[in-house]
């Protein structure tokens, strides 16, 4: 039937018929927010893999890049797990690129030194007691050896390479230490005027909880912490926006056995995964970046907001690594920038989203 005549005798047909060729096209496929993960792709399983995963399973969404940074783990072994993962989902075509080994300024030695004098942190990521091992060492993966490999440029110059590509259009999603996004504004002064915007996990205002990582010290945030300078740096960068997910919300979420098991009902790779390797992560069951994400994705997730300037304290004292903030009246004008801070969502609507993510096909490549 001749379009004209279809879209006279039945206009809703007509429309549907419509929309499943728009997308199929280059154009549609064009309208899918960009954004590039940079992230501390500790794992198998927990938070960071699965704000991967919510990122890559959203329809809305077209990821350029993972770029890794040392943070909860080494890079190597946090490349080594990216890649498995995108193995196991079928997503190979994502570029995986290796970024920072370590931090700008912070090294573990004065970390241990610091925390032998101010007390010991609940968490030191790659540095932990627990599991550590030096950088360049990576461990059987549970999840098995990947065969792929990462891509050959620097995350540093990725980064760079990728908003001058799409001016203006990428969102640089950051859910560990800053060092690679403090890299790439160092080597272009324009890299973050030229993104999308920044949303990260990061910063610790005044947490209600009694979760022992906080009691005692508030302030204290771990991304931060691992390398303060490069916080401090690219809290400075001129963004066009920066939202940033705290503790103090990021607290408020768990990925409970109840969501775990709605998951298991699916096929896909990424609830297999989910359902697999979800009690893997060191950081215990907050969904510390996935929320990060998916705010990002559905703005309205998030109920109550507040806009701040804010730093990081540098000085190697008592609170090195610690997140300040100042309203507009007690800004000290030292270049901070003004930050969307988040501090509560619709919880309900929050995990249903991620357990429908989960459990959809991966969209795949256009």
């Amino acid at each position: 039937m001749h379009p004209k005549k279809l879209l006279m005798r039945n206009p809703g047909l007509a429309l549907f018929v419509l929309f499943l060729l728009m997308a199929g096209s280059p154009a549609f496929a064009q309208q899918r927010r960009k954004v590039i993960i940079n992230q501390d792709c500790s794992g198998p399983g927990g938070s960071n893999m699965q704000t991967l995963l919510t990122l890559i399973q959203s329809p809305q969404v077209e990821v350029l890049g993972i770029t890794v940074v040392s943070g909860n783990q080494w890079r190597d072994e946090e490349v080594a797990h990216t890649l498995r993962l995108l193995e196991l989902i079928g997503r190979t075509d994502i570029p995986v690129v290796p970024g920072a080994v370590f931090p700008l300024v912070h090294r573990r030695k004065e970390a241990l030194l610091w925390q032998a004098r101010y007390g010991k942190v609940e968490f030191a990521g790659a540095w932990d007691d627990r599991w550590w091992h030096e950088h360049d060492v990576i461990p059987a993966l549970p999840e098995g050896q990947p065969t792929t490999r990462p891509a050959e440029e620097d995350a540093a110059h990725f980064l760079i390479r990728m908003v001058h590509k799409y001016p203006h259009e990428v969102t640089i999603y950051e859910g560990g230490p800053m060092t690679n996004l403090a890299l790439a504004n160092a080597i272009d002064p324009h890299f973050a005027g030229l993104a999308e915007g920044l949303v990260f996990m990061g910063g610790s205002l005044s947490p209600q909880t009694d979760d022992p990582e906080f009691i005692s010290s508030p302030r204290h945030e771990f991304n931060f912490w691992f390398d303060p300078e490069a916080a401090k740096s690219v809290l400075e960068a001129p963004w066009k926006k920066i939202v940033c997910t705290p503790v103090d919300i990021s607290v408020k979420t768990r990925i409970t056995d109840a969501m775990v098991a709605e998951i298991k009902k699916s096929n896909s790779g990424a609830a297999q995964y989910v359902v697999k390797y979800f009690l893997a992560d060191q950081g215990g069951s907050y969904m510390w970046d996935e929320l990060a994400a998916a705010a990002w994705i559905d703005p309205t997730l998030i109920t109550k907001k507040e806009t701040r300037y804010m730093s990081v304290d540098i000085d190697h004292g008592a609170a090195y690594g610690n997140t300040l903030t100042w309203v507009e009246k007690d800004n000290p004008k030292l270049g901070a920038q003004q930050v969307e801070i988040q501090m509560d969502l619709d919880l309900g609507r929050f995990s249903k989203m991620f357990v429908e993510l989960m459990k959809a096909p991966t969209p795949q490549a256009h």
